[in-house]
């Protein structure tokens, strides 16, 4: 309906999402390839590649499948990886002494990919859950209920001393053990390794949303369930201020990059890091974000790829620099 009717308006935010070449000229954020690191997961033996259930298009692949992912990956120009294993249940035990084996499914991983693919930016995982029969992130004292920390750190620096060795360009760990981003910067620079980095996982909650990744890597199936109660090391959901805390002592010990994991239900601390900070950002979209947008989409109920982009957006709009999520690769297709 026309009128004569007019409004005496000096702005009307409008005229500037009147085209889509006006949006485009006004947009504030945008998600580059530059910005996306793809997490993988790679299993022993030579087997076809295993698909995970929970996570459409994602599979366990073998170290030749891995190889070849990645150089698909950097040829759409994803630039860095982050690794996971699923360790074969033999190989497993309460102190997770497979983790330190020096021919071990990551190491033998990392000196593949930087063989075929130097200048690929490989991240690796430092943390106990795939090596344990129990399925946390660190040892466990005499009664099997409690994580102990200093014991767990030691094998951290062993474990990220040897990724380094092998090539790796970030060790991350993500145990969330206390005093362990100082304990590794400090081994690490007394082996050398002064150029080997820090992603940190300085915020990482105890969430409901690691489901799927724990099936992947089969800490799920050690411990029997996906449930696993993490929240004597893990972050609080509701606790704002001990999130910021962790990023500050991270930063105070030597992290090079800070990460907040999950992202999309934690925006606020990634906005919170971001003003805090100067050192990068990063934001993990984790396996239940990544699950949650497909199994709505297969109903009908979303649009796969627009909720997708807006998910990722939502991370970049809230200060992340880089995000680790299972979309990388089709989002990478998507800006060619």
């Amino acid at each position: 309906m026309e009128t004569d009717f007019k409004l005496n308006l000096t702005q009307r935010p409008r005229r500037l999402r009147r085209t889509e070449g006006i949006r485009k000229l006004v947009l504030e954020t945008a998600i580059s390839k530059n910005d996306l690191i793809a997490p993988l997961f790679v299993k022993g033996g030579d087997g076809q590649p295993e698909a995970i259930e929970s996570m459409p298009s994602i599979s366990r692949l073998n170290l030749e499948d891995l190889i070849k992912e990645c150089e698909e990956l950097f040829s759409l120009g994803v630039s860095a990886v982050a690794l996971f294993p699923q360790v074969d249940p033999s190989l497993k035990n309460d102190d997770a002494t497979y983790a330190t084996n020096g021919d071990n499914l990551v190491l033998r991983s990392v000196r593949a990919i930087k063989k075929a693919l130097p200048d690929l930016i490989v991240i690796t995982d430092v943390a106990l859950d795939p090596y344990t029969s129990h399925g946390h992130d660190g040892v466990l004292d005499k009664t099997g209920s409690v994580v102990l920390n200093d014991p767990t750190v030691q094998i951290l620096c062993d474990m990220a001393c040897q990724q380094a060795e092998a090539g790796v360009d970030l060790v991350a760990p993500s145990d969330m053990m206390d005093g362990r981003v100082g304990a590794i910067r400090e081994v690490l620079d007394e082996s050398g390794y002064i150029n080997t980095g820090i992603m940190a996982y300085s915020a990482k909650f105890a969430s409901a949303f690691y489901g799927p990744f724990r099936e992947a890597v089969g800490s799920a199936q050690a411990a029997r369930t996906k449930l696993l109660d993490k929240r004597t090391y893990q972050l609080n959901p509701a606790n704002r201020n001990e999130a910021a805390l962790e990023c500050r002592l991270d930063a105070d010990e030597g992290a090079d990059i800070l990460m907040v994991k999950p992202a999309g239900p934690y925006l606020d601390i990634i906005r919170d890091l971001r003003n805090a900070s100067d050192l990068p950002v990063a934001a993990y979209q984790v396996s239940g974000e990544y699950a949650q947008i497909h199994a709505a989409a297969q109903l009908g109920w979303l649009d796969l790829e627009k909720s997708r982009d807006e998910s990722l957006l939502a991370i970049k709009r809230a200060g992340a620099d880089m995000i680790l999520t299972y979309f990388a690769k089709e989002v990478a297709k998507a800006l060619f």
